[in-house]
């Protein structure tokens, strides 16, 4: 009986190791779990514990938190104050930083940037704090944005009367709620808008220091 013969095998094996040895290009997907790693580093601190408050810490803050919002309420503009007219200065500096920054996004984002830039500097600083899970560092950032909130506030509120004096003695023109406002169409909506942002300016105050007392407590069962 004649053998079978095993060529035809022999070339469709042939063929099966070139396709093997040439596969089909394969498109690259991104990794889904990159997103989910960045997350994961940004939150990963939520997971260490705070370090201790001490007491005598509570206390130096209480006192120059209480001193602060006694100038706040009393001379916000810091006409009597140097501690006002300094802590004035610094957000100013923010303030006007913050202009050329969001310049790039437009003209809205660049009259809107000023006060975007002084409450910027005080967030990053919470952050700061937070990664670093330092309450005490945590708590006066966060004071020293929502008392931005105020300083806004009084901005806003003049955008009507324009009584203050603006840096290089520019008018109206150069005011940058009186001029947000007037492009949104909401000026004559001004006191109402800027009376909810001091509000929400001394609640955020007395949260960040209330916040601070609950740290300083929890570090007291421990």
């Amino acid at each position: 009986m004649p053998l079978k013969s095993n060529k035809g095998k022999r070339k469709h094996s042939r063929n099966y190791l070139e396709f093997d040895k040439n596969p089909a290009p394969q498109e690259h997907e991104p990794d889904p779990g990159l997103l989910a790693q960045l997350w994961a580093r940004g939150v990963e601190p939520a997971s260490y514990p705070w370090k201790p408050v001490p007491f005598w810490a509570l206390v130096v803050a209480s006192v120059c938190f209480a001193f602060l919002m006694y100038l706040l309420k009393t001379d916000l503009l810091g006409h009597h104050s140097f501690w006002m007219r300094g802590l004035h200065r610094v957000n100013l500096v923010f303030h006007e930083f913050g202009h050329p920054a969001f310049s790039f996004f437009g003209r809205t984002m660049n009259i809107l940037g000023g006060t975007l830039g002084q409450l910027l500097i005080p967030l990053i600083v919470t952050v700061a704090f937070w990664r670093q899970r330092d309450a005490l560092g945590c708590t006066v950032g966060g004071f020293w944005f929502f008392e931005n909130f105020l300083d806004v506030a009084v901005y806003m509120a003049d955008a009507q009367v324009l009584l203050l004096p603006l840096i290089g003695g520019l008018g109206s023109e150069a005011h940058d709620w009186r001029n947000l406002f007037t492009m949104w169409d909401v000026l004559g909506k001004t006191s109402i808008i800027a009376g909810t942002t001091k509000t929400l300016g001394w609640l955020g105050m007395f949260f960040t220091w209330a916040w601070l007392s609950w740290r300083w407590l929890c570090s007291k069962n421990t």
